[in-house]
């Protein structure tokens, strides 16, 4: 038995999984995925990489800011320059890709990858027993859910409110997520003209929501990469098509109208990725939900009081304390928990 598992490797569960293991805890990631960093997501592809999820890091709180300065230090994001908005707040970038923030973060922890959890229940012995896709049991004195809060619900449902509460089950189901489309696409390295802007933003567009020009971001790039984002109402219109290379073109034929880039509807190469639960467009209050369940169990993430990879880090900071609470009350880290990563 562990005394916690965490369901979910992104930026929430990473941090609460960091601040609980230095306190002393034994604490185990479980992740469904096959990579770290839930929505810090790179993808490798074509001999190059590119950001799909979050795109950069624009740090505003304090503490925030604190842990980009750590990663500056150690030369894992850098600024990325912007000469049409000069007078903006500095948003940063990872050369090697997003997620290598995630892998940072990972360092020592106890993570099992390609692990579904499939279902949960508590146990006679009061704690909480984890089954996994590949029907291995795992058993947990605490439970915290670092992952959307729909997915969060569709595990804890069976549960029913004589296990969890009626009000955890009812805040949990009132959080909701805009969907979003993200496609990758790569271009010959003589294509012409570049434009003179890493990204752009469209608030008033049916099909897009942003692009940027990736490849500014990697060290010697080989060629021109960018990542389009879809707006939230042109990705619910696509929730369930099975084949979205041409929902990825038509983005990039609307592009090239909106930018006046003809060459952008003839990439040499592209992927489409589909984010379920991209934005939440009804967060959650406060930095954490917990359950009124007897064993404890405690849902985070970056739709607990926001919607960023701040948000997250927050969040999976308070998961930590909450969690700690109800366990050991063990002297946990001070809140500058970069400080972890330099002792």
């Amino acid at each position: 038995m562990t005394d916690i598992a965490i369901i979910g490797a992104g930026m929430a569960g990473l941090i609460c999984a960091q601040r609980l293991t230095q306190a002393g805890y034994s604490v185990l990631v479980v992740e469904k995925s096959r990579g770290l960093g839930g929505r810090l997501a790179t993808r490798r592809l074509y001999g190059t990489w590119a950001d799909h999820g979050a795109c950069y890091l624009k740090p505003q709180g304090e503490l925030f800011q604190n842990f980009v300065q750590l990663l500056r230090d150690r030369h894992i994001v850098e600024v990325w320059a912007n000469p049409t908005q000069p007078d903006s707040v500095p948003r940063y970038i990872v050369p090697a890709g997003m997620s290598a923030i995630a892998k940072f973060l990972a360092q020592g922890l106890q993570i099992q990858l390609n692990q579904r959890v499939t279902a949960i229940h508590p146990t006679p012995e009061n704690s909480w027993c984890l089954t996994l896709e590949s029907n291995e049991q795992l058993t947990a004195k605490a439970v915290v859910l670092a992952i959307p809060a729909p997915q969060a619900l569709t595990l804890l449902a069976p549960l029913g409110e004589a296990v969890l509460g009626r009000e955890f089950i009812d805040n949990l189901s009132s959080v909701e997520f805009y969907p979003s489309v993200s496609a990758i696409a790569g271009y010959s390295a003589t294509s012409q003209p570049l434009p003179h802007w890493n990204d752009r933003k469209f608030t008033d567009d049916p099909v897009l929501g942003w692009i940027g020009l990736d490849s500014s971001k990697r060290p010697h790039p080989q060629q021109p990469v960018f990542v389009l984002q879809s707006s939230a109402k042109f990705a619910e219109l696509h929730l369930e098509t099975p084949d979205l290379q041409p929902v990825g073109k038509e983005m990039l034929q609307k592009a090239a109208q909106r930018l006046a880039l003809p060459w952008l509807e003839t990439p040499e190469w592209m992927q489409v990725h589909r984010w379920r639960y991209a934005f939440p467009s009804h967060p959650w209050r406060n930095p954490v939900l917990s359950a009124s369940s007897t064993i404890p169990l405690v849902c985070c993430g970056d739709w607990c009081g926001g919607h960023l990879a701040e948000d997250a880090m927050i969040s999976g900071l308070a998961a930590s304390e909450e969690i700690n609470h109800y366990l050991r009350q063990l002297p946990l880290p001070n809140m500058d928990f970069f400080k972890l990563f330099t002792e």
